[in-house]
């Protein structure tokens, strides 16, 4: 069994989709359909069942995505320590907001105990750019937020966190239980500059085009507010009280995406186990 086998055989089992698989591992669905089956014929056993409704592993099947997953980890593993030992292992991660999410704290003590030896770089990002200068290449995988325009891109999502409208403590609307994007139309939000990735302007105004003080960071939000009387939406028990502020639940706002993405074509192998590493530390 040949790795790059190996690799096309857990695409298609995390999948449970050939033609997705095969967008994954930018090829057509034809040779890696033929890849499959060779590995069925070594193996001696059928892989997966295929049917009108979907695919789906055997019994054998689940066996060796088991053994395959733990193989390349362990492949991945080997390339990053020879490229440790040759002082060249680094990998420059991008954060977007706020580093002190317990998330984050979990994935860095994660990520450093499988990586003793990495040099870990970080670069904490403003609000105008969701990918944290991954398309500008100053990073190699951010930890963000969506939504933005994710071509060219791999994402996976790690959380999904509601979101509420950052008011005022005296605000009027501060003392209601929750509530709908219509109870802020007639107010001033603020806004990200002309040229922010629309998708997420689109989502962090509401869906409708706003007016107020443009900002590029999470506190100028705050004092945008605060000094203001502007409305605009945050995490829900992202703000206290305490400070003059306050958070009220939207309820017909979708959640907020915690998500970590890095450039589909990159192949570096501590990238691949810092989103697996990430996915694990959001889980718990």
């Amino acid at each position: 069994m040949e790795l790059r086998t190996l690799r096309y055989f857990v695409a298609v089992a995390e999948e449970l989709h050939f033609g997705r698989a095969a967008a994954r591992l930018h090829m057509s669905q034809p040779p890696l359909s033929r890849a499959i089956k060779q590995l069925e014929t070594e193996v001696g056993a059928a892989l997966f069942d295929r049917s009108s409704v979907g695919v789906a592993l055997t019994a054998v099947g689940a066996v060796l995505f088991e053994e395959a997953r733990a193989l390349l980890d362990q492949a991945d593993r080997v390339r990053v320590r020879v490229a440790a030992a040759a002082g060249a292992a680094t990998v420059t991660v991008g954060i977007l907001g706020d580093s002190t999410d317990a998330g984050v704290t979990r994935l860095a003590d994660a990520y450093r105990r499988r990586h003793p030896r990495v040099e870990v770089r970080i670069r904490e990002t403003d609000l105008t750019d969701p990918t944290c200068g991954l398309r500008a290449g100053l990073v190699d995988v951010a930890l963000t937020r969506g939504p933005f325009d994710e071509t060219g891109l791999t994402v996976r999502e790690l959380r999904a966190d509601p979101v509420g409208a950052l008011l005022r403590a005296d605000d009027p609307l501060a003392r209601r239980d929750s509530l709908i994007l219509a109870d802020l139309a007639d107010r001033r939000w603020f806004v990200f500059p002309e040229g922010t990735d629309p998708l997420w302007q689109s989502f962090w105004s509401g869906g409708e085009p706003r007016e107020g003080p443009v900002v590029r960071a999470v506190v100028e939000c705050r004092q945008a507010v605060l000094w203001n009387g502007t409305v605009g939406m945050t995490l829900l028990g992202h703000e206290q009280t305490a400070d003059g502020l306050t958070v009220v639940p939207l309820i017909d706002m979708p959640p907020s995406r915690v998500v970590v993405a890095w450039n589909e074509r990159d192949t570096n192998p501590l990238i691949r186990s810092f989103a697996q590493t990430a996915t694990a530390a959001y889980r718990d």
